[in-house]
């Protein structure tokens, strides 16, 4: 190579085509170019700095239709010389890309799907996770009911797979702080409740004892947005609405996040999600480990992707890294509601004996791998 040539990165965002989830509203739908925007953003980012360190990153896409040819192109693509990859898919595409990438130096983030088993029983090797777990929003959200002397909770949760994880996910959340679930409550009205809220959920929320607070599980925003205000009590929401856990919205400004939005903006007419910022956080990963190592050699960046002194600066106040037990990168989670930025996980006065944000999600004494 010569001397002036730059190192160049090559990107793959990779999306599993999924079939739209039905639900009353769509005022909540992603737009369908979130995660790519943020990678985008990310590769723009990183050339601005690369321009004066001689590194140069790009991206492309590719949408699937099906696991086996999300794999297939992975496949092609590492032959072709690619060996970062960013998938938005569910748990099995990442047990099948797993297994494939045994003893292969690629860098696979998954940046879509917040499911606790991955990181818990799977303990996927050769995956990191740039969004943060179910497990992780539900700790952050119970920090916050601890801080504010909110104990007992009245759960809510849809018929879905994804709002079982979410419920289990709170349920181990609870028990990991000293909150009492009181009651245990599984959404089944079929009916319009842009009618029928104030009839339906006074009476579905009432329970023979009291509760300071409602969680509800709901993946899709099926329901959720219909319960604050309408609850048989006059008590506060959260989870899957009222107050959410999450690693990035669009209240969020401190730490140069402004900054960040206000780039995003630019660049796409929108606000940046948690997907978008998912996809930042990989490719930041990547850009700053090739920056301090100086390196465009995969295993020389995975390893120090991998190690002790990797850090990542993402507009959160604090550096991030990834845990060696299950590859999930560690993050404050902001508590936001719709319009205003209210708190952030860890809450103060949450201990821990190396790293307090390891307070949220799965520690490495709590791992089931098999």
């Amino acid at each position: 190579m010569a001397k002036n040539t730059p190192l160049h990165f090559k990107v793959n965002y990779l999306k599993l085509l999924k079939a739209p989830v039905v639900t009353l509203s769509n005022i909540n739908s992603l737009p369908e170019n979130s995660g790519l925007s943020g990678a985008q953003l990310a590769v723009n980012d990183a050339n601005s700095t690369g321009k004066f360190i001689n590194q140069m990153f790009t991206l492309s896409q590719f949408e699937l239709n099906a696991p086996k040819e999300l794999l297939k192109r992975i496949d092609q693509q590492f032959k072709n010389g690619v060996f970062v990859f960013l998938v938005s898919g569910d748990s099995d595409v990442f047990e099948d890309i797993d297994k494939w990438a045994k003893n292969k130096p690629v860098l696979v983030f998954n940046v879509s799907e917040s499911e606790d088993e991955m990181r818990y029983t799977l303990c996927l090797s050769s995956v990191l996770h740039t969004v943060p777990s179910y497990r992780m929003k539900s700790d952050a959200l119970a920090q916050w009911l601890v801080a504010k002397r909110l104990s007992k909770i009245l759960l809510i949760k849809g018929k879905g797979a994804a709002d079982e994880h979410i419920a289990h996910a709170f349920s181990l959340a609870a028990k990991r702080f000293g909150l009492s679930i009181i009651d245990e409550r599984v959404w089944d009205f079929n009916t319009d409740l842009r009618r029928s809220t104030q009839q339906e959920i006074p009476l579905f929320t009432q329970t023979s004892r009291s509760y300071d607070v409602v969680f509800v599980a709901d993946a899709h925003k099926d329901f959720a947005e219909f319960i604050p205000y309408n609850t048989y009590l006059p008590r506060p929401v959260i989870g899957s609405a009222g107050l959410e856990a999450l690693a990035w919205h669009r209240v969020i400004e401190q730490w140069g996040a402004a900054q960040l939005q206000s780039r995003f903006r630019k660049m796409v007419a929108r606000d940046m999600n948690e997907l978008d910022f998912s996809a930042y956080l990989a490719v930041r990963s990547v850009a700053q480990a090739a920056q301090q190592t100086g390196s465009g050699k995969p295993a020389e960046l995975i390893d120090y992707i991998h190690s002790d002194a990797f850090e990542l600066a993402a507009y959160k106040g604090r550096k991030l890294s990834f845990r060696s037990w299950n590859g999930q990168l560690r993050m404050p989670l902001a508590l936001v509601q719709p319009n205003a930025f209210v708190s952030e996980s860890p809450q103060v006065g949450m201990l821990h004996p190396t790293n307090e944000l390891d307070t949220l999600g799965f520690d490495a004494r709590e791992m089931r791998c098999q």
